[in-house]
């Protein structure tokens, strides 16, 4: 494990990335364009041998539409407990992962992962029982542990998801076991790795990995099969593009990945978001290069390849293009 980050730091860390997110994600989304977790039907999928996505019932017609959908989780089963992959948006949802968990098996849920801070993957963590046991990246439980920013993060989420979807009564509950890097746990008979593999979305991006069924959680870094982006919120596209390239590297071509929001899918889908961060970097810096503005450079990179995605102008153009243009007008 790394040396941990005195807390002074994780706090003044956690508070300058709320008022980053804030501020980048200032484009509030329109209501129709995103997913309502008042209506939200999750199901299982088994992947594994006691291994199961947890998807938004329709994410596949709707992930090959390139439409967004809700957060995707799961949970393994082993011997002795269960572990569940994120905790959702609301306490209805994470009720919804906990009866699908119910419904297969009587084992205990012992631990509760969060991929990241993002509240639609970590609200639900206090309707889990009092006994399981949270798993973080120390940055994220900076970011969820201090009230200031949990209260600035849920007026963000309201904006978007809207009023009376249960984020109002979300109550933060935050880790009790945190990773820096890597963390082995076995559930009895089933091994499951916790990884932290650098900046990908966010500095506390964790991927969960079952090395026996080849199953591997990425949480946002990885949205959704193409035509879905990348999201650029706290900038860091070199560092995520790294990231991505390990991961890519790392899966076996048989793995079953399942990404943040979307139905399973094979690390060569990887590929596309690896290949928009490389094109993005390299039109930017060209479009730079040549004194483009800001304002010229959303114009004028618009990369027909990629597109496809429902949230295209609000992720790619409001997004992303503004995040790698100050990134490498810094450089």
């Amino acid at each position: 494990m790394k040396k941990r980050t005195p807390r002074c730091c994780e706090f003044k860390w956690a508070l300058a990335a709320a008022l980053f997110l804030l501020s980048v994600s200032a484009p509030i989304l329109r209501a129709e364009t995103v997913w309502d977790p008042a209506r939200v039907v999750l199901e299982r999928h088994e992947v594994g041998q006691g291994v199961y996505a947890v998807i938004h019932q329709g994410a596949s017609e709707a992930n090959k539409e390139g439409d967004p959908v809700a957060t995707s989780g799961g949970f393994i089963i082993g011997e002795h407990s269960v572990l569940v992959v994120e905790s959702m948006i609301n306490q209805a949802l994470a009720h919804q992962v906990i009866e699908l968990v119910t419904q297969v098996t009587k084992k205990p849920i012992r631990y509760v992962v969060n991929t990241s801070y993002h509240g639609d993957h970590s609200y639900g963590n206090y309707a889990f029982p009092s006994d399981a046991m949270i798993i973080h990246h120390p940055k994220t439980k900076a970011y969820i542990g201090n009230p200031e920013i949990l209260k600035a993060d849920k007026i963000f989420m309201i904006q978007n998801f809207g009023k009376n979807v249960g984020i109002e009564e979300v109550v933060g509950r935050t880790a009790d076991i945190l990773v820096d890097d890597h963390l082995t746990i076995d559930l009895g008979n089933k091994e499951v790795q916790i990884m932290h593999w650098g900046f990908a979305q966010t500095p506390g991006d964790l991927f969960i990995w079952v090395p026996d069924d080849k199953v591997f959680w990425t949480g946002n870094p990885l949205v959704a099969i193409p035509p879905a982006l990348p999201w650029l919120l706290e900038g860091g596209h070199q560092a995520s593009l790294a990231t991505m390239k390990k991961i890519r590297k790392f899966l076996p071509a048989d793995a079953t990945v399942i990404p943040g929001h979307g139905i399973p899918m094979k690390p060569k889908d990887i590929d596309f978001t690896i290949q928009y961060l490389e094109t993005l970097d390299h039109e930017v810096q060209t479009a730079i290069a040549n004194g483009l503005s800001l304002k010229q450079i959303q114009q004028s990179v618009t990369m027909p390849k990629f597109k496809g995605y429902m949230l295209w102008d609000w992720v790619h153009v409001g997004v992303n293009i503004p995040a790698v243009y100050k990134s490498l007008s810094e450089q």
